[in-house]
């Protein structure tokens, strides 16, 4: 799994020509993947975004304080290997405006010990939650 941090999406200094011609790169990039047999399957991270931190469950309006540090989307690939999988990141545009990719291991089955993923209706609840009143609390 390829997590990418900051690079074109999270800058706003970038033109709409600037940014359509790299986005074209990531499209080249992803397309490339998928041709060496690799089923990658990826999710961008749409701007602006909300955290829920601590004991209280307190909502701010961003997870981070310097855009070189937002999560902007990340990527589910196969790999061979740690090294395999870094190699591919080497390759990723991000690079081009300053992001940065982190390289992290998969499993399509789950976490260890089978425990599924949050179901989207629970995702819509904590999402309805945080709408009504911005502070997340859980009895």
């Amino acid at each position: 799994m390829l997590i990418f941090r900051g690079g074109a999406v999270a800058r706003r200094d970038l033109s709409p020509s600037e940014l359509q011609a790299h986005v074209e790169k990531w499209y080249r990039w992803s397309d490339e993947l998928a041709r060496q047999g690799r089923g990658n399957a990826g999710t961008a991270l749409g701007n602006p975004g909300a955290a829920v931190r601590g004991h209280e469950r307190v909502v701010t309006d961003g997870p981070y304080a310097e855009s070189k540090d937002l999560v902007t989307g990340s990527m589910i690939f196969e790999a061979a290997s740690l090294e395999d999988a870094i190699d591919v990141a080497r390759t990723c545009p991000t690079y081009e405006f300053g992001g940065s990719v982190e390289v992290r291991h998969g499993s399509r089955s789950g976490p260890p010990g089978g425990r599924a993923p949050v179901p989207s209706f629970a995702r819509s609840a904590v999402r309805a939650c945080l709408k009504a009143e911005r502070t997340l609390t859980c009895d």
